[in-house]
């Protein structure tokens, strides 16, 4: 995962160094096809362009795209509280490793103007609880069971990995001087299992993976709120269904927090 992580911002660097020398002559035709869209422009007689504004066309846009990179921190949520109950005091976490990884790969959608698009996108979303206590937790069981290990982890981290596809409704501003705007993105996200995963590392045991479902919800919907300027901004996600399928982490939900990359 940290792999993953490392490539995706180091894609996104040099793409943002590249881009002013690389896409230089890219960037004078978007411009001038922008001028196209806000209007016809005319030559007149004194040899100067007028622009004859009209009202720009709404069009479809999408395809394969890598965007909205969120990279930030995981809370659980227990019953409107941050403070596990007994049910779940077996998850207890570290707060500063417990992070969340997404990004979306395609998306199609409708432009109505320049300030106003809906889409549906398609992504990847990878939750990470590292856990404190040093247990395992066991597989195909109808119910959270596990047993403490008698070897210290160095590491034992409980994941989870979805495939998402959220329907995004995105509000920016006109660009300023400088090129950029404002943008407010959000709109509900429905998400599909892919997999959970327990990762130990020990002394004793060396690096161990173990993968089932871990009682994670087969389909998982919430929303997400992005707000931000130019291609830089943050994020919040809230789950409104319980994270795990158990009676007894009823009410157990999830959120996150953080950073996104290639916001527009």
């Amino acid at each position: 995962m940290k792999r993953l992580i490392y490539t995706t911002l180091l894609v996104s660097g040099l793409a943002g160094v590249m881009a002013p020398g690389a896409f230089a002559q890219q960037d004078s035709i978007k411009r001038n096809r922008k001028d196209l869209d806000y209007g016809i422009v005319k030559i007149t007689r004194d040899g100067k362009d007028s622009v004859n504004k009209q009202p720009k066309n709404g069009r479809f846009v999408g395809g394969i795209t890598f965007t909205r990179v969120d990279l930030g921190f995981s809370r659980l949520i227990d019953n409107g509280s941050f403070n596990l109950s007994p049910n779940n005091d077996f998850l207890d976490y570290k707060g500063g490793k417990t992070s969340t990884f997404s990004f979306d790969v395609l998306q199609f959608g409708y432009r109505f103007n320049s300030n106003f698009k809906v889409y549906v996108a398609g992504g990847f979303d990878w939750t990470l609880i590292r856990l404190r206590k040093d247990i395992t937790i066991a597989k195909n069981s109808n119910e959270f069971v596990y047993t403490e290990s008698p070897e210290h982890f160095s590491k034992n981290r409980f994941s989870s990995s979805y495939v998402h596809i959220p329907l995004n409704f995105e509000f920016r501003t006109a660009e300023n001087k400088n090129g950029k705007r404002f943008y407010l993105v959000l709109g509900p996200e429905v998400s599909f299992l892919l997999n959970g995963k327990i990762k130990q590392i020990s002394e004793e045991r060396g690096k161990e993976k173990q993968y089932d479902n871990y009682h994670f919800q087969s389909v998982r919907y919430g929303g997400t709120v992005r707000f931000g300027y130019g291609g830089l901004g943050l994020f919040t996600k809230y789950y409104f269904n319980d994270m795990f399928t158990t009676a007894q982490q009823a009410g157990l939900k999830n959120m996150s927090f953080g950073i996104t990359f290639g916001l527009n």
